[in-house]
């Protein structure tokens, strides 16, 4: 039997299909909240590595703060809310200086400013290049965005700066074959990934431009691709070069810049490294072969798509490490500052707390006495019995109304009460 709760005609759904519907609004609520329950403020974990974010353009219509779950909730109820999903290192503004004589009612004695803070356009309600709100009021049907992983704005599809959407690397489903995205702008910055093998690109695929160096100059040089597969596939960034030992390997004397290359404590890029004796021979202990400090890339950004261990396969070298620093991009070295270690630590977190509530109820039921139990469990049974004999005498070619469902539930109580009497 199919059927609807809601009073208006809509399309019409089964029972099953509706609870596995909620069921996935669950998760997909735990996933952005990151297990976050929402009853306390997190100001006093500090700069958290990543944690759901909401800005008040009701409080602070610049744009330029940022609240919790627990205070957006508490602090913030009925006012214009924007949900921004996740930032990285961000500490709670909720009742500082930004929000003038308002205070935060769950913890009022906060400082002034958080100065690791950084705001973009999203908190203001804006996305992509386009500076378009999301949803966009002027479209009708709302254009698929994906997040950039360096700077955390979101792009539309076609602002990315591709020739096409369909370089964009997706199953014959639609669902994307890519675990993190990098946007045209910071691929600058992240310029030093191409120079990896292919393994690191969605889909396995290569661009179509190699990546040299200038020997004599320490630049990063555009060439052109000697691979007929590549030339075939077109000029996308989402497909890496493979650096031969001859590409990678660089005259020491033009790349070194006095410092040892040797590997950070436990490969941690926020370990503060010192100053060693010149080695002659770095780039030995470099994957790549180039001392990213010392080169200046001559190439165009595009958008990357990049596989689900990308990170693990960067270098972690004395200059790559000093170069990451200085570029402030070091948290792309640390795993669990993706999404997709944000989310495994939020399903974790939802399983447990799903098991705490199964116990809970297990324990209580078992402290009951026996009439209780049997109590309970014939009310169990009455309701699934009344359940199934109100669908199956259900008009099927009409929706079930909310009204329906409200003299399921009377029907159930007079029947307790007549057994009752």
């Amino acid at each position: 039997m199919e059927g609807t709760f809601d009073d208006d005609a809509e399309p019409a759904v089964t029972i099953g299909e509706y609870l596995e519907e909620v069921e996935e609004r669950e998760l997909e609520a735990d996933l952005v909240l990151g297990g976050d329950d929402g009853k306390e403020c997190t100001y006093n974990k500090g700069y958290m590595k990543r944690q759901a974010i909401f800005s008040c353009l009701t409080c602070t219509p610049d744009g330029d703060a940022g609240v919790c779950t627990a205070c957006s909730l508490s602090c913030h109820d009925g006012h214009q809310i924007v949900e921004l999903w996740t930032k990285r290192k961000f500490k709670c503004d909720c009742g500082n200086s930004k929000f003038g004589e308002s205070y935060c009612k769950i913890l009022p004695n906060k400082a002034v400013e958080n100065v690791e803070n950084s705001y973009n356009h999203n908190f203001k309600g804006l996305y992509c290049t386009c500076g378009r709100p999301y949803p966009d009021p002027d479209t009708v049907e709302q254009v698929e965005m994906i997040q950039c992983c360096v700077c955390e704005d979101w792009f539309h599809e076609e602002h990315l700066g591709l020739e096409s959407v369909a370089e964009i690397p997706k199953d014959d489903e639609g669902e994307p074959l890519y675990e993190e995205f990098i946007c045209k702008a910071c691929s600058e910055v992240c310029f030093f990934l191409k120079l990896y093998p292919e393994e690191m690109w969605a889909a396995g695929k290569q661009p179509a431009t190699a990546i040299q160096v200038s020997k004599d100059k320490g630049v990063l040089e555009a060439m052109p691709s000697t691979c007929e597969s590549e030339k075939a596939m077109g000029d996308s960034s989402r497909n890496s070069p493979k650096i031969d030992d001859a590409q990678a390997t660089v005259d020491s004397e033009s790349i070194s810049d006095g410092k040892s290359l040797s590997q950070g404590e436990n490969g941690d890029s926020s370990v503060a490294l010192n100053q060693s004796t010149e080695n002659t021979n770095s780039q030995i202990n470099c994957r790549l072969g180039v001392n990213l400090l010392a080169t200046t890339p001559i190439l165009h950004g595009k958008s990357m798509f990049l596989t689900k261990t990308w990170r693990d396969a960067i270098c972690r070298c004395k200059t790559c490490l000093d170069y990451f620093n200085q570029k402030q991009i070091a948290f792309l070295l640390d795993k669990e500052d993706s999404i997709a270690e944000y989310e495994k630590i939020a399903k974790l977190k939802r399983e447990e707390k799903l098991q705490e509530q199964e116990g809970a109820e297990a324990r209580f039921f078992n402290k009951l006495g026996h009439v209780e139990k049997v109590e309970i469990l014939r009310g169990i049974e009455e309701m699934k019995d009344g359940l199934r004999a109100f669908l199956e005498s259900a008009d099927t070619s009409k929706p079930i109304t909310a009204a329906d469902v409200h003299q399921f539930f009377d029907d159930i109580k007079k029947n307790k009460r007549r057994r009752v009497q």
